[in-house]
């Protein structure tokens, strides 16, 4: 079996608004409250849950990055405007609302500080041979 990401917890002040919002924007299944624990399931793909946790601690801000086809890239892009959503096309860039000239990404913040990114290719990997 090869090793995949199951799940992951984001820390949050507000779990069900955050959960409900990114699974919104993505088009994609949430619960308010999952049977498993104080979480908050955004269902990303059959193998990938982000579990929104409230916490009063501290946190750092996390960065995930969702690969999409062109058809999901389009149709996110207008619900995250239709919100509007502040958006960049620099990762550290100043709100532009353009996506990257040169990757085809773009990247926005949630209320808690966390980034999203969002792409059709992946700059990460080296290309399939």
């Amino acid at each position: 079996m090869s090793i995949e990401l199951d799940h992951s917890i984001v820390p949050t002040r507000h779990a069900v608004a955050s959960a409900q919002r990114l699974a919104e924007l993505l088009g994609v299944a949430w619960e308010a409250r999952a049977g498993a624990g104080p979480f908050s399931p955004v269902y990303v793909n059959d193998g990938l849950t982000l579990d929104f946790q409230e916490t009063d601690e501290p946190f750092p801000v996390y960065h995930f990055c969702f690969r999409v086809g062109p058809a999901e890239f389009d149709a996110i892009l207008a619900r995250i405007r239709a919100a509007g959503i502040p958006y960049r096309s620099q990762v550290h860039g100043p709100v532009d609302f353009r996506v990257d000239p040169q990757w085809g990404n773009v990247y926005w913040n949630e209320p808690d500080g966390h980034q999203w990114e969002m792409l059709t290719a992946s700059y990460a990997r080296p290309p399939a041979r």
